[in-house]
């Protein structure tokens, strides 16, 4: 299948397309997974994603050119079917599936399959190639189930009324997943975000996902912030913005707060494993469920989930893609 689809270290080619899926350096012809800026980049000729994808990447990098490709819509560039599947990753993700001379081949970008009240769900979809991410493609990597998170958080709150709860969440999709979970637990109180949240706040709003009633953190006084729950970006933490919070008890959402040395480094007292990303269980069960004759495997730890397909008899290879970190922190 090399002849038509090719991994390089700058992204997935599509030959016959003459276009790259998520490419890291800007190229003419661009399909984009996602918004996170290890996936989607400015500078492209010309791209397509989803059209809330579209609008993060307006927001976020000021690109305005852009062909919207709906959820279930099939494009046809230089004889290959491209189509756009939910990917369950954050608002606008989508796998992408290719279609061409009788092979199909699916490329996740990132996904989770837990349910997310901010995003679709993912969809699974056979194929002929299954290209995986692997961010948390290790064993000891099991999520727990987001209530039992929830429930910390929200029992953290409670048992101290005089100081405030700040939850550092990356800015697009962590944050937005937390606040839409906090009110699904039927926390109703106003909550506090940082103001380089509120843009991509309004923008989940605008597209239907309801946050309830959101302020921002620095027009409220400490008395105002005591037992309330303050949102902010991972690097707001333990900087000069907190240190007007009321005694913040520091929470950290994310799939890496598993390890406790991360935890302990970003002087994290309440580590939230909330990812949205698959876990190890995931993973190995989603190829299981597509089915492919062969597995390739992206941006994380490549070399145990190469090895599991392998002990598995499915044939699997790791791809050496460039400029696929942990952006959206887990």
């Amino acid at each position: 299948m090399n002849h038509w689809i090719e991994a390089s270290p700058q992204g997935i080619y599509v030959r016959p397309a003459d276009a790259w899926i998520d490419p890291s350096i800007p190229v003419d012809r661009a399909l984009i997974t996602h918004g996170h800026a290890d996936h989607a980049r400015g500078g492209h000729g010309m791209s397509w994603a989803t059209p809330e994808t579209l609008a993060i990447m307006a927001l976020r990098y000021g690109t305005t050119e852009g062909t919207p490709v709906g959820y279930g819509e099939t494009i046809r560039l230089g004889g290959v079917d491209i189509s756009y599947v939910p990917a369950g990753h954050v608002l606008g993700s989508a796998q992408i599936l290719l279609e061409h001379a009788g092979e199909r081949v699916v490329v996740t970008g990132d996904y989770k399959r837990r349910d997310d009240p901010t995003c679709a769900p993912f969809e699974p979809v056979p194929c002929d190639i299954f290209i995986t991410e692997a961010t948390f493609g290790l064993p000891v990597f099991r999520h727990p189930d987001i209530g039992q998170e929830m429930d910390r958080l929200l029992g953290a709150l409670h048992a101290a009324p005089d100081r405030c709860v700040l939850v550092g969440a990356y800015a697009l999709g962590k944050a937005q997943r937390v606040i839409a979970e906090l009110r699904a637990h039927g926390h109703g109180d106003p909550i506090y975000i940082h103001g380089a949240m509120e843009r991509m706040c309004d923008l989940y709003r605008d597209f239907g996902v309801d946050l309830g009633e959101l302020h921002p953190a620095t027009a409220a006084s400490a008395d105002q912030l005591r037992g309330k729950i303050v949102v902010s970006p991972p690097s707001a933490l333990n900087d000069r913005w907190s240190r007007r919070l009321p005694d913040p008890i520091t929470a950290m959402a994310s799939g890496w707060m598993r390890v406790r040395q991360r935890a302990r480094q970003k002087n994290v007292e309440l580590p939230l494993v909330i990812s949205d990303h698959a876990d190890w269980d995931e993973l190995t069960a989603t190829i299981r469920e597509v089915a492919p004759s062969e597995i390739w495997v992206t941006h994380g730890r490549e070399e145990a989930l190469v090895h599991w397909c392998g002990m598995h008899q499915m044939k699997a290879r790791a791809l050496a893609l460039v400029g696929y970190e942990d952006e959206d922190e887990g």
